[in-house]
């Protein structure tokens, strides 16, 4: 996107008090303007935005299509999924199906700042302390895995089930959960969805927020 221009910024909710509260934070910011608020999910190629903000109290599936659409078609829009829970899982299936970023709607105005600059310079954002059930402390260890537990960690990373696993590798489930088990005690990671995040992490599909978070406070404070 253009360094020169401000970043615009759509937002999809269905509180009308919450979207005004984040057209507000936007027009404090030199960077970043409010382009325009729809309480229902329109066609990508109409929001006349850069960065969508989605809530996904449309639904997940819903804003699953809708993002998966979005693929589908040329307009460069990119898209952040918040709300309130947000599951693993479904944190997992959003960035699969083309969410750029994840946010819960706990977080605070900088958070919010910090992951749509980060969005707009093309990373991937997601609140990893709101995960951490999942992620845990990891570590990379993948060089201690099988050539059988990779092809297993690939499938998981996809979104893959135990069934659809074994059933791509011609073994038995019982056989893919002794994997699974393997696997979690070599990375550290915990939880199915912690490795597939994990490996969007480890391929630098997802960005640690708090160096950015870290880096855009200084600039605001000079």
């Amino acid at each position: 996107m253009p360094m020169n221009s401000r970043i615009r910024v759509a937002i999809c909710e269905t509180q009308p008090v919450t979207a005004a509260g984040l057209e507000w934070l936007l027009r404090g910011c030199h960077d970043l303007e409010f382009a325009a608020h729809f309480q229902s999910l329109p066609r990508g190629s109409s929001l006349g935005a850069d960065i969508v903000v989605l809530d996904k109290s449309f639904g997940v599936q819903p804003v699953l299509s809708w993002l998966t659409e979005l693929r589908l078609t040329p307009a460069r829009l990119w898209p952040i999924v918040w709300g309130t829970p947000i599951s693993e899982s479904e944190a997992l299936r959003f960035i699969q199906a083309g969410a750029r970023g994840i946010l819960l709607k706990t977080v605070g105005a900088d958070a919010v700042l910090s992951c749509l600059r980060a969005v707009a310079k093309g990373h991937s954002w997601m609140e990893e302390s709101a995960f951490h059930t999942a992620i845990g402390p990891g570590r990379s260890a993948h060089s201690e895995l099988t050539s059988r537990e990779h092809q297993v960690l690939e499938l998981v990373e996809q979104g893959c089930r135990n069934r659809e696993i074994a059933a791509a590798l011609g073994i038995q489930p019982g056989t893919v959960k002794i994997h699974m088990k393997h696997i979690f005690e070599k990375t550290g990671v915990r939880g199915r969805y912690g490795l597939a995040l994990n490996g969007l992490r480890q391929r630098g599909m997802l960005l640690d927020p708090a160096p950015i978070a870290r880096e855009e406070l200084a600039a605001a404070i000079r």
